[in-house]
């Protein structure tokens, strides 16, 4: 449901679009500015290096962006982008390339692998011209501004979103960015920080999202609930009408967050989704947590949060506010280390960390900004996790006991005609599951929390050995249980859980799972 509201605008906020021709600049710096390392969701899953260990190019049109990904010998060869100037639609033309599917009038990052960018010397801005991540995986964008991206009206750009991801889209981290508009729907403009269509293992970090109808969702209709394990942390929240965000499904981490001015509601949380909100400052705003404008329930976790000023409305129909004195009601597991500051310094903190050109400061934890080190620039592999452990192979030997998938439900990333997810427990080696593409993910999940130890992934006849290398996530919390390579008996600490993810990274052939038994050990 979209409430229009009188925007309050920053006096600062420029609006005007810049001509810049189209030529491109493009060559090598002096020195790379290697971002310092992620934090939140996106280092799991084998964590988010972006471009670390590539090379290091400099980019001062869209044009020359584009140009870049595509002089790269294949679609993950690591690569940082420094970016400087003003990009727009005068100097962002389609480039074309074996390494690179890109698209005028958008930075498209799409079915590429292994990225930066990264803004550098005097900054970089992206007018009117929205950032689109689309079947990616491993990026990171940093110190960047992105205003005014429209849906409507003239020129348009990435559907309206500042940044978009969505179809696939894995381990992005976006980092001391400025996202924002000059107006809500009805002024042509959508979301600011957009998830859809399977996008997972995101952080939103030490950012400014400002003056805009929509701060961002994750999932695109109440249907739409294969996102989720986003963070979104030290960011500032200004002059929103809603959206802080809106979550479907999934599971978000949201602390240490300063929300001004939220206009209608703020962390819409819905759909089956979990979010744990903890020591957050909510100032002069309304409706800062809680389910709107639909009944199907989301839930949160909630302490350590500061209420300055927040207004509550009524609850009844599709309105239930968390407040005016919020309590928790879902329980959300973190699987990495986090060091939150007290809320009460939040805005503070924030204040002098947040946003593109800061000097990629961060906090200590203990309510005082930091110039974080370079992180060594280590050449990464593909976007599969580096576990701590020996990576294990999956062995042939059948489990003992019984298979817990047997009258469980399935579901996954995409499905092949004629295949059904339905298929990988059903008992039965003569059906099966394909993913749609060379990679994809499938679950086996239960209603109750269910003790699970081992699993074994049965290939159907004719394409044993066809998978690569694989990951098993908890999918209540994100975490990676193991991973490794050739499909079989797989075995992992002993783990309570209601959703078990299986998700091939890589293949060799077309991927096809008679069965996917799941056992306690």
């Amino acid at each position: 449901m979209r409430r229009s509201v009188a925007l309050r605008l920053s006096a600062g906020l420029a609006t005007m679009a810049v001509a810049v021709g189209t030529g491109v600049a493009l060559s090598m710096p002096e020195a790379s500015a290697a971002p310092s390392g992620a934090t939140g969701y996106a280092t799991q899953n084998g964590g988010t290096t972006g471009g670390a260990g590539g090379q290091t190019v400099r980019a001062t049109t869209g044009t020359a962006i584009h140009q870049a990904l595509c002089n790269r010998a294949s679609r993950s060869t690591p690569i940082i982008i420094q970016v400087e100037g003003t990009i727009n639609h005068g100097n962002t033309a389609k480039v074309s390339g074996d390494s690179c599917s890109t698209a005028a009038g958008v930075i498209e990052l799409k079915q590429i692998s292994n990225v930066t960018i990264v803004g550098v010397g005097s900054g970089a801005v992206f007018d009117q011209l929205g950032i689109h991540i689309r079947d990616s995986s491993n990026i990171i964008i940093q110190n960047v501004t992105v205003r005014n991206v429209k849906k409507s009206g003239s020129p348009t750009s990435n559907g309206g979103d500042a940044i978009g991801m969505e179809s696939n889209v894995r381990n992005v981290w976006v980092d001391h960015v400025t996202l924002e508009a000059s107006g809500g729907e009805s002024e042509g403009f959508d979301g600011l920080f957009d998830m859809k269509d399977n996008t997972q293992y995101v952080t939103l970090s030490y950012s400014i999202l400002r003056n805009s109808g929509r701060g961002g969702l994750i999932g695109s209709s109440e249907s739409d609930t294969s996102n989720g394990y986003v963070t979104f942390h030290h960011n500032r929240y200004e002059n929103i009408d809603s959206r802080t965000p809106l979550l479907r499904g999934g599971i978000a981490h949201i602390y240490n967050n300063h929300y001004v001015s939220l206009n209608e509601s703020g962390i819409n949380s819905r759909a089956g989704a979990r979010a744990k909100v903890d020591n957050n400052y909510f100032e002069d705003s309304k409706d800062v947590l809680g389910t709107f404008y639909t009944d199907a329930a989301g839930y949160w976790q909630v302490s350590g949060n500061i209420f300055d000023n927040v207004t509550w409305s009524e609850p009844g129909g599709d309105n239930n506010p968390a407040g005016p004195d919020p309590k928790s009601n879902t329980t959300v597991n973190i699987p990495y280390s986090y060091n939150p500051d007290d809320a009460g310094c939040v805005p503070g903190i924030v204040s002098q960390t947040a946003g593109a050109d800061k000097g990629l400061k961060v906090s200590d934890g203990d309510c005082s900004p930091q110039t974080p080190s370079p992180t060594p620039t280590a050449t990464p592999t593909s976007p599969s996790p580096t576990p701590t452990t020996p990576t294990p192979t999956a062995t042939p030997t059948q489990p003992g006991g019984t298979n817990l998938s047997l009258g469980a439900g399935a579901d996954g990333s995409s499905k092949a005609d004629g295949t059904s997810y339905g298929n990988v427990r059903d008992g039965n080696m003569n059906t099966y599951w394909s993913p749609a593409g060379s990679t994809g993910a499938v679950s086996i999940k239960w209603g109750s929390p269910t003790a699970v130890s081992t699993i074994n992934i049965r290939e159907a006849a004719g394409s044993v050995g066809n998978i690569g290398s694989w990951r098993v996530v908890n999918a209540d919390t994100g975490a990676v249980l193991a991973s490794g390579s050739k499909a079989g008996v797989i075995s992992f600490p002993r783990t309570s859980l209601r959703k078990i993810t299986f998700e091939i990274t890589s293949s060799t052939g077309t991927p096809r799972i008679a069965e996917y038994e799941t056992y306690a050990g």
